[in-house]
């Protein structure tokens, strides 16, 4: 079973919003691991139906060596982002970990990516499960 991380911080809105969609998606196949940089992000991806969650730079640390796959907004491989909930030992522990990472390009930072359109976010939580997660099941949506 692959255990997919979510990290979140902030109100978890993001979050929520993934974990929904792959439980949605892949049900009970995937085990999802809510991280939050705060304890309220960490309670929104749980209500949205996280198989386990924890909160805090700690957690976030030691669990993004262990998992399989890491999803978030980009800001969390961003030192000071998120309104500096965001650690330097967080951002360099997603960005360090072997985990395959999946970062939705929605923050509040002051970064762009060049050559990128927005789009609104069920749309960029589509797209990372039809081209990115793919292999985990052969029922994507379409």
């Amino acid at each position: 079973m692959k255990r997919i991380c979510v990290i979140d911080g902030q109100g978890g809105g993001i979050g929520s919003a993934v974990i929904k969609k792959l439980k949605e998606v892949f049900e009970e196949s995937i085990e999802v691991i809510a991280l939050g940089t705060n304890a309220i992000a960490t309670s929104q991806m749980l209500k949205a139906r996280a198989n386990r969650g924890a909160t805090g730079e700690n957690a976030i640390v030691r669990t993004a060596e262990r998992v399989d796959v890491i999803i978030g907004p980009l800001s969390i491989v961003l030192a000071y982002a998120m309104m500096g909930e965001v650690t330097p030992k967080i951002a360099e522990a997603i960005a360090g970990s072997p985990a395959k990472k999946i970062l939705i390009p929605l923050f509040q930072e002051n970064v762009e990516i060049a050559g990128f359109s927005p789009m609104p976010l069920p749309r960029l939580i589509e797209i990372l499960i039809q081209q990115n997660l793919s292999e985990l099941t052969p029922t994507v949506i379409s």
